[in-house]
């Protein structure tokens, strides 16, 4: 299992984690993940990650993030 963290600015409350949240949820070979708020870092856990896809949910859910940890 890997895990990537990925920080993600612009997040201000629980609507733009859930917003995050829900778009990470339908991206194939995650298994899980948190969203904290506070870092505004994304930790995401799986198999076969797909940066791209990462950080394609997130845009989708009008935010931009950026690999900081592999």
């Amino acid at each position: 299992m890997a895990t990537k963290i990925f920080r993600v600015d612009g997040m201000t409350c629980q609507h733009c984690v859930k917003a995050v949240s829900d778009e990470l949820a339908q991206v194939p070979g995650i298994t899980d993940f948190d969203v904290n708020l506070d870092t505004k870092l994304v930790t995401v856990n799986g198999d076969a990650l797909d940066d791209a896809a990462i950080v394609a949910a997130v845009d989708e859910a009008g935010y931009e993030a950026l690999v900081v940890s592999e």
